[in-house]
């Protein structure tokens, strides 16, 4: 492991702290995959000796253990301090092609950011984090990773006690919009230039030589959010607390808290217990995104031209972009969904009638675009679709447009199938799967339900024979109404 090249900007970025040892570390689960793609040079690989690394008894060699400073937009309130309060970053990997990640634990311990806070982890959302993270990277979202998650061997203490445990998660950075934010606030302009400069080099060194960079780098955090949140959406996720201190400048999905995927597709949907009014409900994302983007250009103000007034209207232009973009990019993902790849101008109500329909008639998301495949391939009147709406009448009004559409489609049905089999997943990481993960785990210790799911949704776009229940919606009494943060 490599010293974190975040910990060579000056001290007023981060705090030097040990994580704390725990009692009796017992690995879980170690990604051997992710191990070698990111270029991780580990002396022993023992489960002992990976448990006692991974919880942060022992430092591994060339590790210069930091906990990063940040603020944040918390559900519209500004807190000027947060921070890693349970999170320490060990350092980095550096793999074949050069490319660094970050390497953290959370639930390693307190910090000097912990505000009072016990910085740890319990079990159940540490192997949330762990299934829905890796799941996404297979779902084709950019995506913070799960590398290690280690029983510590000792409680903690939330609305009762459970048993506290360590995840390891990879990350092209940990650099947060509140990370600026954190800066700004205390008028640190030259603090606000150096994590800039660091955020260029590190993920978009092709605007390193533009003539306004600042403002290239805004519009380049602009574009990765528009993308990121438009992909995700399109295989029904939610978030949950898109805080500013929540959004990576990277453009990957980071804090799996109490996100979800949508059952029935419902643009209100909230699944979070802590997002009362619904700000962060699955149709508000995007524009819980441009909210915060508007965050991270206000603390690039300064960077961006001397002039105020001037730098408020380039970066209000630069904003601007991401409602087009979005569009661009829903459009263009909901289009592969349906098996259209000839662009025309009715497609935008096309998919939006289908999303209509499915709200009203209560239909699985996921289900309903995966049975489309099928429908697309062979010419039938889609029994399975229809039957997944209360009124199936309404999707067949529907389909008769849909497969008109498709006539003016140049692809043979069964390569267009397969190409809608490769965006519409079979599986997703359903809540009520999770839900009966972590508590065979936190109740029995039985960890096979775990190990199971893990497999089936490293390969979400495959119908896995023997494994066909994992596609299924909750029934009535498996429905999780609400999920938690677990802090």
């Amino acid at each position: 492991m490599n010293r974190s090249t975040y910990s060579s900007l000056p001290e007023r970025f981060f705090a030097r702290i040990h994580p704390t040892p725990v009692a009796k570390p017992q690995l879980l689960r170690f990604n051997h995959a992710l191990k070698l793609e990111i270029g991780l040079e580990l002396q022993d690989t023992s489960d002992d000796a990976l448990a006692e690394a991974f919880c942060g008894n022992v430092i591994l060699p060339g590790s210069d253990p930091i906990a990063m400073a940040y603020a944040g937009h918390q559900f519209g309130h500004f807190v000027p301090q947060l921070g890693d309060g349970r999170a320490i970053l060990l350092g980095e990997a550096v793999d074949s092609s050069e490319v660094h990640r970050d390497i953290q634990l959370k639930g390693s311990g307190r910090t000097p950011y912990s505000r009072g806070g016990d910085g740890r982890a319990a079990l159940g959302p540490v192997l949330r984090e762990y299934l829905i993270s890796e799941a996404m990277h297979a779902l084709g979202i950019p995506t913070t990773r799960a590398l290690a998650a280690v029983l510590t061997g000792e409680n903690v203490f939330r609305e009762g006690v459970l048993p506290g445990a360590i995840l390891t998660r990879v990350a092209a950075s940990f650099v947060r919009v509140g990370t600026f934010q954190y800066f700004a606030a205390r008028d640190d302009v030259d603090a606000v230039r150096l994590l800039a400069d660091y955020v260029i080099d590190r993920h978009y060194p092709h605007v390193k030589f533009e003539p306004q960079r600042y403002l290239s780098l805004l519009g380049a955090v602009i574009g990765a959010q528009a993308s990121l949140i438009a992909n995700w959406m399109h295989v029904g996720f939610i978030h949950g607390v898109m805080n500013t201190d929540n959004m990576s400048v990277s453009g990957e999905t980071i804090d799996f808290g109490p996100c979800a995927f949508v059952d029935s597709y419902d643009p209100a949907a909230v699944f979070s217990s802590i997002d009362r009014q619904g700000r962060y409900a699955f149709g508000n994302q995007p524009h819980a995104a441009v909210w915060n983007l508007a965050r991270f250009a206000e603390t690039l103000l300064p960077l961006i031209d001397e002039n105020p007034q001037r730098a408020v209207e380039l970066a209000t232009a630069a904003l601007a972009a991401f409602s087009t973009r979005f569009a661009e990019l829903s459009l263009a993902g909901l289009n592969r969904k349906l098996g259209l790849g000839v662009r025309e101008d009715g497609d935008t109500a096309l998919s939006n009638d289908l999303l209509d329909a499915m709200h009203k008639n209560g239909a699985d998301f996921t289900l309903t675009f995966r049975r489309l495949c099928d429908a697309a391939e062979r010419d039938l009147r889609a029994t399975d679709v229809r039957e997944l709406f209360a009124n199936p009448e309404e999707f067949d009004v529907w389909a008769l447009r849909w497969r008109a559409r498709l006539g003016r489609e140049p692809l043979d049905p069964r390569v267009r199938a397969a190409a809608m089999r490769r965006v519409n997943p079979a599986v997703i990481p359903r809540n009520h799967r999770i839900e009966q993960v972590i508590a065979a785990a936190v109740n029995d210790r039985n960890f096979e339900p775990f190990v199971a799911l893990s497999a089936v949704l490293s390969r979400p776009y495959e119908s896995v024979e023997g494994f066909e229940s994992y596609a299924n919606p909750p029934q009535s009494g498996e429905r999780v109404l609400q999920t938690f943060c677990g802090t």
